[in-house]
């Protein structure tokens, strides 16, 4: 079996991980899903994330991060950008995920950032997701 859009499905089993209360998941391996994990590790949303050299492209393990209580550090998780629609933006028109509390995963000529990081640097780029 076939996946299709990669960062969605990975997208989809952090979202499902955290509903479950679970503390780790296993994603499959590319480089623009290294990068989102890094960015959610950045911002807060994930504890780590390593990758692991099993089959032909390999495995992200990515820890869910949960606040003091237990309570979802990561409320939801949602696909801008598909296969079939990509979504591109200036940086003056970045999206802000609840006036500044959330972030938008953007895929940049200088990697994948997040929006703060792209007002920052003066770059847009394709929106991947936006994580609130």
């Amino acid at each position: 079996m076939s996946q299709q859009d990669l960062t969605a499905d990975m997208l989809t089993r952090i979202r499902n991980a955290a509903r479950n209360r679970a503390k780790m998941v296993r994603c499959l391996n590319n480089k623009l899903n290294r990068g989102v994990a890094q960015v959610l590790k950045d911002e807060g949303y994930i504890k780590n994330f390593e990758v692991v050299d099993s089959g032909p492209q390999g495995e992200l393990h990515v820890e869910i991060n949960y606040g003091p209580r237990g309570e979802l550090v990561l409320n939801s998780i949602d696909r801008m950008s598909k296969p079939g629609r990509r979504v591109y933006r200036g940086v003056q028109d970045l999206p802000k995920p609840l006036q500044g509390m959330g972030i938008a995963v953007v895929s940049t000529n200088q990697g994948v950032l997040s929006d703060r990081k792209c007002r920052e640097v003066g770059v847009g780029g394709e929106v991947i997701a936006i994580v609130t």
